[in-house]
């Protein structure tokens, strides 16, 4: 399970979909429930992107400034996605869902975003509506919100490797927010969570220092690989 973290936090830190791995092997190797899987991964999710913050900000690259505009709604849409699906909703209808939904997004991948700059580029309502229900997913089921942070903020006007460094400083805080649900639905098994919090933490910080080396020329291939594993999890391919 900390290989799994290491692996998985290299994968998240560089275009995410990391948390298919973990989660998937808690439910298997550690014979836990979905939900108790769900929320135990969460305590790993939270140590990777701290140590990806601090990764990027080592390779003098920071998220937190131009993480502001975003975390508000991301956060509001975290609280509640985390809430419905740990006391109101079944994910297995969603999930296939956003399985198919996935094939766009990953056309939208393939496509180098036009804008290269250092700000969101977005007006505000956009900005608001599309992070609070990125927010909404991550606070439900986390794994993918990688993903659509990436692909949200690189159609906002960043380049891949500064949508990174913002996407770590999001999942790191909405993750932190939406922990406390888990917890309070008792769904976190802590042997586990340590176990994986650990490898989370190391691949975290690999991933984002080989992210800022590499630059968008490697996030990429991770990014669609990432995109097409995501997809056919939840469409029930395998």
């Amino acid at each position: 399970m900390a290989g799994a973290g290491v692996v998985a936090g290299v994968v998240n830190a560089m275009a995410g979909g990391g948390s298919l791995l973990t989660v998937s092997l808690l439910t298997v190797v550690g014979d836990l429930g979905g939900l108790v899987a769900n929320g135990t991964n969460r305590i790993g999710v939270v140590t990777q992107n701290v140590a990806s913050v601090l990764g990027y900000r080592s390779q003098g690259v920071s998220g937190l400034r131009r993480s502001v505009p975003v975390l508000i709604p991301a956060v509001a849409g975290s609280v509640i996605g985390a809430y419905a699906v740990s006391s109101l909703l079944s994910d297995t209808a969603f999930e296939r869902t956003f399985g198919i939904l996935m094939v766009p997004l990953l056309i939208l991948s393939l496509r180098p975003p036009k804008a290269r700059s250092d700000d969101i580029m977005w007006p505000t309502w956009l900005t608001v509506a599309v992070f609070f229900a990125i927010g909404l997913y991550g606070g439900a089921f986390q794994a993918g919100v990688g993903l659509m942070l990436v692909l949200a903020l690189s159609r906002a006007g960043l380049d891949l490797v500064n949508a990174n460094a913002v996407k770590v400083v999001v999942i790191a805080v909405l993750t932190v927010v939406a922990v406390p649900v888990f917890i309070l639905n008792d769904q976190v098994h802590w042997g586990f969570a340590v176990i994986v919090a650990a490898g989370f933490a190391v691949g975290g910080w690999l991933g984002a220092r080989w992210a800022v080396r590499g630059g968008d020329r490697l996030i990429r291939p991770v990014l669609v690989v990432a995109v097409l594993s995501l997809a056919g999890r939840m469409i029930g391919f395998y």
